[in-house]
């Protein structure tokens, strides 16, 4: 558990440990200072295990507030006033913050008794538990408990922009119909709006546009500021693709000339067909509606749709292509087809925007074949050569990495 005779044992069997007093009380006897690079990641989450414990005890406290108020006021409006305003008081909050917290507490205890539970067991963080509450806002109590108890077993091992996919999916998929009128709905307010800045500047916001638009938008952006980089362009790569925003907007620059874009879009073959409505899945934007996903694959104006079919059951690759016939490279295809992420734990950036990876390195003797080839976001790839990081393909297309202080994680070939 250590890594020299320096080093101060960590309790056995502590990453298992249920938050609480027993877990309490072995951490405050624990000195960090004498503690291996290795065991302070055990450390870590055990501290972070008691943060969830000690935050379910306040929300439930909070809830036990307006339950309180709510007991002796008629009025339910004016006991959720007032319960805000004693914790606005006692905590020293913004009236905004109050409101905010007690309207979480009152999810958690009440609306979604799942999501308090996981926080109360240590198994999620705050982060997570906002946004099991933020994602089924709109959805009735009975169908939101639903959803969370599809996502509940995978939820301790995936990241907040993980988690958001996998509800919005599931939101999808539990009511298609109403997911597409809620959608239509959105659209209809579709607008751009302009803010000032108190430095000068200014900000400029499309809201409640179409995705697959937005996605090729972007898309078209990135690559557009990328070939602008040379050694002597001085303007780092943020502000590159703002001013080619810009440029695009207002006509000025023949410098970003369209080149053409290229989204992925992944959808079952029940709904290409029109035989069923599952959600698809926008690289680089998430869950989409099933009338997104068919219209991505069935445009042919202007830039290279790329597809993925996949089976509704198993998840596997049917078939994936192109809706314009530019050529690809087969081995780079074959592996975004197979991954259409980075593979880095956590990580959900398109394949397509990401560096393929030797696992075995090339200099090393790895041979340039579809096995040895992964896709790794170019962040995560510098940390898995310059950090020593190593990454093993697993026969279920799931990813085992070790980290340079010894931990091993699994990550899904295909993230939520």
């Amino acid at each position: 558990m250590f890594d020299n005779q320096e080093s101060e044992w960590v309790p056995e069997g502590l990453d298992q440990m249920e938050a609480g007093p027993v877990l309490a009380g072995f951490l405050s006897s624990i000195d960090l200072e004498r503690v291996s690079g290795h065991d302070r990641i055990v450390l870590l989450r055990a501290h972070q295990r008691m943060a969830s414990y000690y935050a379910a005890c306040v929300y439930q406290d909070m809830a036990a507030v307006s339950d309180s108020l709510h007991e002796i006021d008629d009025d339910p409006q004016l006991a959720d006033e007032s319960a805000a305003a004693e914790i606005r008081v006692a905590l020293r909050l913004t009236r905004r913050t109050a409101d905010s917290e007690l309207s979480l507490a009152l999810d958690l205890r009440r609306r979604l008794p799942q999501v308090w539970g996981l926080l109360a067991s240590g198994d999620i963080d705050v982060r997570r538990a906002r946004v099991m509450v933020q994602t089924t806002a709109h959805l009735p109590i009975a169908a939101a408990r639903e959803v969370i108890d599809r996502v509940i077993e995978e939820v301790p091992r995936l990241t907040t922009g993980q988690l958001s996919a996998r509800i919005r999916r599931l939101c999808i998929e539990t009511n298609p119909e109403e997911a597409t009128d809620r959608y239509r709905d959105a659209l209809a307010g579709r607008r751009v709006v302009t803010e000032p800045t108190p430095d000068g500047t200014a900000h400029l916001f499309g809201l409640d546009l179409p995705p697959h638009r937005v996605a090729a938008i972007s898309r078209r952006i990135n690559r557009l500021a990328r070939s602008l980089r040379s050694e002597a362009e001085f303007r780092s790569i943020d502000q590159l693709r703002a001013d080619v925003l810009l440029d695009l907007l207002d006509g000025s620059s023949s410098s970003t000339k369209p080149h053409g874009g290229s989204v992925d879009i992944q959808v079952d073959l029940p709904t290409l067909t029109r035989l069923a409505d599952h959600a698809g899945e926008l690289a680089g934007y998430g869950p989409v509606i099933a009338d997104i996903a068919r219209q991505v694959t069935e445009d042919q104006v202007g830039a290279e749709w790329r597809f993925t079919v996949t089976d509704p059951d198993t998840g596997r690759v049917h078939h994936n292509g192109t809706t314009r016939r530019r050529p690809t490279v087969g081995q780079r295809r074959d592996v975004e087809a197979r991954y259409p992420h980075c593979v880095f734990p956590g990580c959900r950036m398109p394949a397509t925007e990401c560096d393929v990876d030797h696992r075995v390195p090339y200099g090393e003797g790895g041979p340039t074949i579809t096995p040895n080839l992964a896709p790794l976001c170019r962040h995560d790839h510098r940390i898995r050569h310059q950090a020593g990081w190593v990454h093993q393909p697993l026969p279920n297309g799931d990813y085992h990495w070790t980290t340079k202080l010894g931990h091993t994680y699994t990550t899904s070939g295909t993230p939520p």
